[in-house]
């Protein structure tokens, strides 16, 4: 069995990226009904963008355990060589944390929470999101 202690932060990263993206894709052609590639990758950068997901950890982490936000802080806190140019350290470093997070929680099993966290953190739980309009 997989102890989640023993995979890499950067792999937890990794997959935590296909794991928001996978949310975002989804979101965007099931419930916002986007067909058109351009449309589809002009509005999922407003999701994955490293100031994006720093946004989103903001309404995430109240709602975090204290495992997740060891799991959170731990990819966070995580040596960064290269950051983007147009993007912060503190939003790309955030950025990585909250990846980190949902690779941890997908690798363990907790979809359902991912999700969840997923949608609270883009203000898509039951409240009317601003993500798309921007």
């Amino acid at each position: 069995m997989l102890d989640l202690h023993d995979v890499t932060t950067p792999a937890l990263a990794y997959l935590g990226d296909c794991v928001l993206e996978m949310f975002v894709r989804t979101y965007l052609v099931s419930e916002l009904g986007l067909s058109t590639s351009a449309h589809l990758n002009r509005e999922a950068l407003k999701f994955v963008c490293a100031a994006a997901q720093s946004k989103a950890m903001d309404a995430i982490q109240p709602h975090l355990t204290e495992e997740e936000t060891a799991v959170f802080k731990r990819g966070r806190n995580m040596g960064h060589g290269n950051v983007p140019k147009n993007a912060s350290v503190k939003d790309y470093r955030r950025a990585t944390g909250m990846e980190v997070l949902f690779g941890y929680l997908s690798l363990s099993g907790q979809e359902e929470r991912a999700r969840e966290l997923f949608r609270i953190g883009y203000g898509l739980d039951g409240k009317t999101s601003d993500v798309s309009e921007n």
